[in-house]
Protein backbone atom coordinates (compact mmCIF):
# COMPACT_ATOMS: atom_id res chain seq x y z
CA UNK A 1 0.00 0.00 0.00
CA UNK A 2 1.49 3.13 -1.21
CA UNK A 3 1.37 6.30 0.97
CA UNK A 4 1.86 9.92 0.82
CA UNK A 5 3.88 11.33 3.40
CA UNK A 6 3.16 15.23 3.52
CA UNK A 7 5.51 17.54 5.83
CA UNK A 8 4.76 21.05 6.06
CA UNK A 9 7.11 21.97 8.98
CA UNK A 10 10.81 23.38 8.51
CA UNK A 11 13.06 20.72 8.88
CA UNK A 12 15.34 22.95 11.22
CA UNK A 13 12.62 24.00 13.64
CA UNK A 14 10.26 20.31 13.88
CA UNK A 15 11.25 16.86 14.40
CA UNK A 16 8.19 15.82 11.84
CA UNK A 17 10.57 16.16 9.09
CA UNK A 18 13.27 13.13 10.63
CA UNK A 19 9.97 11.53 11.82
CA UNK A 20 8.86 11.19 8.42
CA UNK A 21 12.28 9.87 7.09
CA UNK A 22 12.26 7.21 9.78
CA UNK A 23 8.62 5.72 9.31
CA UNK A 24 8.56 5.92 5.11
CA UNK A 25 8.40 2.58 3.24
CA UNK A 26 10.00 1.59 0.09
CA UNK A 27 7.47 2.57 -2.66
CA UNK A 28 6.03 5.49 -0.42
CA UNK A 29 6.13 9.51 -1.36
CA UNK A 30 7.15 12.23 0.41
CA UNK A 31 5.75 15.91 -0.60
CA UNK A 32 7.59 19.04 1.58
CA UNK A 33 5.19 22.20 1.48
CA UNK A 34 5.25 25.10 2.96
CA UNK A 35 7.95 25.41 5.32
CA UNK A 36 9.21 21.90 4.74
CA UNK A 37 10.13 22.90 1.43
CA UNK A 38 13.41 24.41 2.09
CA UNK A 39 14.59 20.24 2.97
CA UNK A 40 14.88 19.95 -0.51
CA UNK A 41 18.19 21.95 -0.54
CA UNK A 42 21.54 20.75 -1.53
CA UNK A 43 23.67 20.84 1.54
CA UNK A 44 21.75 21.40 4.17
CA UNK A 45 21.99 18.87 7.22
CA UNK A 46 18.90 17.25 6.17
CA UNK A 47 20.59 16.47 2.45
CA UNK A 48 22.30 13.17 2.96
CA UNK A 49 19.06 11.42 5.06
CA UNK A 50 16.64 12.67 2.29
CA UNK A 51 19.43 11.07 -0.32
CA UNK A 52 19.15 7.99 1.57
CA UNK A 53 15.52 7.54 1.68
CA UNK A 54 15.35 8.41 -1.96
CA UNK A 55 16.86 4.99 -2.70
CA UNK A 56 13.52 3.35 -2.57
CA UNK A 57 11.08 6.34 -2.19
CA UNK A 58 9.93 9.58 -4.38
CA UNK A 59 10.20 12.93 -3.20
CA UNK A 60 8.59 15.98 -4.63
CA UNK A 61 8.18 19.53 -3.43
CA UNK A 62 5.91 22.23 -4.07
CA UNK A 63 8.02 24.19 -6.12
CA UNK A 64 5.80 27.74 -5.55
CA UNK A 65 6.57 26.68 -1.83
CA UNK A 66 9.90 26.50 -2.37
CA UNK A 67 10.20 30.04 -4.45
CA UNK A 68 8.26 32.16 -2.18
CA UNK A 69 10.75 31.04 0.76
CA UNK A 70 13.62 32.85 -1.53
CA UNK A 71 14.76 29.53 -3.08
CA UNK A 72 15.11 28.50 -6.03
CA UNK A 73 14.95 25.05 -8.34
CA UNK A 74 18.14 25.12 -9.02
CA UNK A 75 19.74 24.48 -5.41
CA UNK A 76 17.34 21.12 -4.62
CA UNK A 77 18.99 18.00 -3.67
CA UNK A 78 19.31 16.01 -7.20
CA UNK A 79 16.15 13.63 -7.67
CA UNK A 80 13.60 15.60 -6.01
CA UNK A 81 10.60 16.84 -8.28
CA UNK A 82 9.01 20.11 -8.28
CA UNK A 83 5.12 20.31 -8.74
CA UNK A 84 2.53 22.45 -8.76
CA UNK A 85 -0.74 22.19 -7.31
CA UNK A 86 -2.12 20.08 -9.79
CA UNK A 87 0.22 17.87 -9.02
CA UNK A 88 0.04 17.59 -5.43
CA UNK A 89 -3.60 16.68 -5.98
CA UNK A 90 -2.40 14.06 -8.43
CA UNK A 91 -0.15 12.44 -6.23
CA UNK A 92 -2.91 12.22 -3.11
CA UNK A 93 -5.06 10.32 -6.34
CA UNK A 94 -2.74 8.49 -7.05
CA UNK A 95 -1.86 7.05 -2.90
CA UNK A 96 -3.74 4.87 -1.24
CA UNK A 97 -3.33 6.96 1.92
CA UNK A 98 -1.84 10.11 3.20
CA UNK A 99 -0.08 11.07 6.29
CA UNK A 100 0.64 14.45 7.26
CA UNK A 101 3.46 15.15 9.62
CA UNK A 102 2.75 18.47 11.24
Amino acid sequence: MAMLHIVNKSPFERVAFESCLRYVKAGDSILMIEDASVGAIEGTKFADQLKAAMADTSVYVLGGDLAARGMSEDRMIEGIKSVDYAGFVELVADNEKTQSWV
